[in-house]
């Protein structure tokens, strides 16, 4: 199964997916920004990139409450395949409570992160964030990194 280099931001609310991709843009790597509003919109996002043949993401960065859903079914969708639970899944949340803490344990998240309400703060934290996913940890772990 290919991987293209996109990373997909599953998020519904328009300012904190404007945040995630200007970002991404700023680290200086060119990964295309896919979006996903929810949990429910993921299945069609993944098939849409598998009919493309664009390849799965490189790397999803999930918000497990957006508005009018709980994100849980996106992981779900993701761990569904084994070529997609390889992809890292970073779950960037305003609330990080114990119901979400122990999903990411049960679900084997490979990071999770409380966004501060510090807007400088959480910014530098997004960009060590994305970039030590798509620079070092895929690099270590063998995966294709072209850019």
């Amino acid at each position: 199964m290919s991987r293209s280099q996109h990373v997909l931001v599953i998020d519904a609310n328009n300012g904190d997916f404007e945040t995630a991709s200007d970002t991404i843009q700023l680290t200086g790597v060119t990964n295309e920004v896919r979006r996903a509003y929810s949990g429910t919109a993921c299945p069609g996002e993944m098939r849409d990139c598998l009919q493309n043949q664009t390849g799965l993401p490189a790397l999803v960065l999930l918000d497990l409450h957006t508005h009018n859903d709980d994100d849980r079914s996106a992981v779900m969708h993701l761990k569904s395949d084994g070529n997609r639970h390889t992809a890292p899944i970073v779950v960037i949340s305003g609330s990080l409570s114990a119901r979400s803490t122990n999903f990411s344990y049960q679900q084997e998240f490979t990071a999770q992160q409380m966004k501060s309400p510090d807007h400088v703060s959480y910014l530098q934290t997004l960009r060590t964030i994305v970039i030590w996913w798509l620079t070092m940890a895929l690099l270590l772990t063998g995966r294709e990194h072209k850019q």
